[in-house]
């Protein structure tokens, strides 16, 4: 903030008293609203106001004018990309900035109600759950409602952490030894995921929003439905291998009383082609799995659904007649499974539905059902 001038005011054509000019009005406000105020402050602002004086120094050291922890913003002029290969020296420096910046918050007393990150908690050198855990308990979390954590890439990476064969290895064994790392790797990052959300349910009851990446597991579906305050829920893909269960998703759904929006990102492996699945929610307004692959409902449960994004993906696979009839004749049509499980649906993939849609279908309906269902009469080919 620049320097405070002197200026001259007249009142009545009479010069202002001297301790009037050097009286400033915003710090004779209630420190309630010099903080209210401060608040929208970017933070590198704030800690250039704290130098201004050292009324404002104490001010900044309340934990209220640190609310986000954003580990994300750092390498957003790479475009947004996800584990970025950058040099070992950028990395050095990003990574000297997340512990200056956590230090940062810790030290701020930070009373936290955003949380944005992207680690992978798999990398055993780094440590970075361990760094996000330390936070959790040096901050004041309990009010956290907003947490966006993609905990299967690290925002930047070095060069020399790439995977290297040896020289002498031959391409079936570094194929092999590459594919055993890696479900190494997966199973680092889904141990360590489960204890940080083990103490994120502990810590931060009170999560409203939470948008992460999810392996599914019977584990961690039952550390998700500890959050009972949760009212969007958006889950991503883990690994392309790794299916999910029917009915840890029912009970998932099923376990959320204050849920009114979910976003599902599912990919059906081929092996589990012909899986259907039920949804149960009291609770539950929007529905989005337009990013879902082999996604099918055989049952939805949903009185207070409103809206529902659905998409079919053709995957490229090719079969005979009598395998296609025999998984397709499993499956309902999406049409009577929504007039039995979705009364009060008003739009599909963004198209407003007559207010008689679940008395009689009609032709805008049928050309959103050929984008969306799986069933023998919308679905009539042998490409899937």
């Amino acid at each position: 903030m620049p320097q405070r001038k002197k200026a001259l005011a007249l009142v009545g054509g009479r010069r202002r008293p001297r301790a009037e000019e050097d009286v400033f009005p915003f710090n004779s406000l209630p420190v309630e609203c010099q903080l209210h105020v401060l608040a929208f402050l970017p933070e590198v602002d704030k800690c250039s106001a704290a130098l201004v004086c050292s009324s404002w120094s104490r001010l900044m050291r309340s934990g209220k004018l640190w609310r986000v922890a954003d580990f994300s913003r750092r390498g957003a002029f790479h475009a947004g990309q996800e584990g970025l290969l950058v040099s070992n020296r950028e990395f050095e420096r990003w990574k000297a900035w997340v512990n200056h910046y956590t230090h940062h918050l810790i030290s701020r007393g930070a009373s936290l109600l955003t949380l944005r990150a992207s680690f992978d908690l798999g990398d055993r050198y780094n440590k970075w759950g361990e760094l996000l855990s330390h936070l959790l308990d040096s901050v004041h979390c309990r009010d956290l409602s907003n947490l966006d954590l993609n905990w299967t890439f690290t925002l930047l990476e070095p060069l020399d952490l790439r995977p290297h064969a040896g020289s002498g290895s031959s391409s079936s064994s570094i194929s092999s030894s590459g594919s055993h790392q890696e479900s190494i790797t997966k199973m680092d990052q889904v141990n360590n995921f489960q204890i940080l959300l083990e103490k994120l349910a502990h810590s931060c009851p009170r999560i409203t929003k939470m948008r992460l990446h999810f392996d599914w597991s019977e584990t961690s579906v039952s550390l998700l439905t500890h959050f009972r305050h949760l009212r969007v829920l958006e889950l991503k893909y883990f690994w392309v291998f790794k299916g999910v269960n029917p009915g840890t998703l029912q009970t998932l759904t099923k376990s959320l009383p204050s849920l009114r929006s979910l976003t599902l990102h599912v990919l059906v492996p081929l092996r589990n082609l012909g899986v259907s699945y039920t949804l149960e929610s009291e609770s539950l307004e929007f529905l989005d799995v337009s990013q879902s692959r082999g996604l099918v409902f055989s049952r939805l449960s949903l009185p207070a659904l409103r809206e529902l994004r659905a998409k079919k993906v053709v995957r490229g696979i090719t079969l005979d007649r009598r395998t296609r009839l025999r998984i397709q004749s499993r499956w309902p049509c999406l049409y009577q499974v929504l007039r039995e499980g979705a009364p009060k649906l008003q739009a599909l993939n963004n198209e407003r539905l007559l207010p008689s849609w679940r008395e009689q279908s009609y032709r805008e309906l049928t050309a959103i059902l050929q984008q969306a269902c799986y069933c023998l009469q919308h679905l009539d080919s042998w490409l899937w």
